[in-house]
């Protein structure tokens, strides 16, 4: 989300219900350890205004830290020694807030809020979106450097893909079970040279590939996909230059290029339907699900972090906010970059049309067809129920007809035991990520509770 991008969720009287603020806890650790925090007990000089909350925690050892929570972001700042964003302390303190209206109460900020409060705006409000192809300057680049420096990018992207498509074609040669015994070092060391290719999307599938072998049961099975895949891509790339335009995009970004937000933007209501987090050694990668209530448009919202560092973008699942977003380029146009301003809206919210198992299966047939690399196609279904099968858990239409598998992932999560809770074997309405793995539940509403979004993960 642009620094200059304002989501102020205690504007026209909206607040934060104790689900959303434990859906921006970075980890299941902080919302434990904030939800202990969430009590008048540890804090004194509590208080809110000027769209941030505040309020001092007292810790162990006699030591007390300074806590506030920016509103108008969400930004947070505190004394105490946590790398996590936000900190339990933090949590503690909008959980505070959530659950007792008497507890923080409308007060002009103490000095050290509003230092901080006034730093943190006035960053904002100097902060300038560049047009596209400025330098840090604000000079216009030349247009003749950056074209030649798109071509070098491209012809190592070209030598990346020619030297995998070689890679598979011995691996093939020398049948798949030469791969399990090869181990996981060469498929790194090809990794290593995709990312030197400037080419992060195929050494992302590199790395995939390696993983595979001895993963399991049925695991050449999974090789061989992936490897189809892989080389489908690579050809797909080789030959950009005579694909339609959007379908280029779309094998543009598969290998890791970066595509513009360049759609014409969307003004709607957003409900927020989900928010997660995945990391590896190198970043965290922040995906905030969000649907269009008069559009109907389903977008996501990428955020990024350092290893270890939670990304910056957090909004409270359940939450409905006024604002623009716009697309970016590519086949399914999913992904979005949002305005500069973001105005939560008090009015009643109620979950994204959807349908049966049978129609969400159609739509990730029609989203694969565009784009064969797809994982998943955000889905909702109404009227099913969660059931225990042979094969483990799925969600099946409340008349028996047909029924979706949950992903391996999905079934030894905490969420799955919220899920069963909430239907108490009754039909519900779900959204969530359908794929060729099954189906992940992400959020879900009760036909007693229509307006209050569960999230579950």
């Amino acid at each position: 989300m642009p620094a200059s991008t304002v989501v102020d969720m205690n504007a026209m009287g909206v607040r934060w219900t104790a689900e959303q603020v434990l859906a921006l806890a970075p980890d299941d650790a902080s919302r434990r350890a904030g939800s202990e925090l969430g009590t008048a007990g540890p804090w004194s000089g509590t208080g809110r205004g000027e769209g941030a909350v505040w309020g001092v925690c007292g810790g162990s050892g006699g030591r007390s830290y300074e806590t506030a929570v920016d509103l108008t972001a969400p930004a947070y700042t505190c004394g105490c020694p946590s790398r996590k964003l936000p900190c339990k302390h933090a949590l503690g303190l909008l959980l505070l807030q959530a659950s007792d209206v008497t507890a923080v109460t409308d007060d002009t900020p103490p000095e050290w809020v509003a230092l901080w409060l006034a730093k943190r705006r006035e960053e904002g409000a100097g902060s300038v979106t560049r047009p596209a192809g400025t330098g840090t300057s604000g000079t216009v680049a030349d247009p003749e450097a950056a074209r030649r420096r798109a071509e070098r990018r491209a012809a190592r992207i070209t030598a990346g893909a020619q030297e995998l498509e070689q890679r598979l074609t011995d691996l093939l040669r020398g049948g798949l079970a030469t791969a399990e015994q090869s181990g996981y070092g060469l498929w790194e060391e090809t990794a290593a040279r995709m990312v030197d290719a400037q080419a992060p999307g195929l050494a992302g599938r590199v790395r995939e590939l390696g993983a595979i072998p001895g993963s399991g049961p049925g695991w050449p099975v999974r090789l061989l996909e992936e490897c189809a895949l892989t080389h489908l891509l690579d050809r797909a790339w080789l030959a950009a230059d005579r694909l339609p335009a959007g379908f280029a995009t779309t094998v543009r970004t598969r290998v890791g290029l970066t595509v513009p937000a360049d759609g014409v933007p969307v003004r709607d209501h957003w409900l927020v339907l989900a928010q997660y987090d995945t990391a590896d050694a190198r970043l965290t990668t922040r995906r905030v699900w969000l649907h269009g209530v008069t559009t109907g448009r389903t977008a996501f919202l990428l955020s990024f972090g350092a290893a270890g560092r939670a990304p910056g973008l957090a909004l409270p699942v359940g939450a409905l906010l006024d604002g623009e977003l716009t697309p970016h380029a590519g086949a399914a146009r999913l992904r979005a970059e949002p305005g500069e301003h973001f105005v939560p809206v008090d009015a009643p919210v109620s979950p994204p049309p959807g349908g049966p198992v049978g129609a969400a299966l159609d739509a990730y047939g029609r989203a694969l067809s565009e784009d064969p690399w797809l994982e998943s196609w955000p889905v909702t279904l109404r009227q099913v129920v969660p059931a225990r099968a042979e094969y483990g858990w799925q969600l099946a239409d409340a008349d028996g007809r047909e029924a979706l598998p949950l992903t391996p992932a999905a079934q030894n999560r905490p969420g799955l035991w919220r899920l069963v809770a909430l239907s108490g074997g009754a039909p519900l309405t779900v959204f969530g990520e359908c794929g060729h793995r099954g189906f992940t539940p992400l959020a879900a509403w009760s036909a007693e509770a229509p307006a209050e979004t569960v999230p579950l993960i």
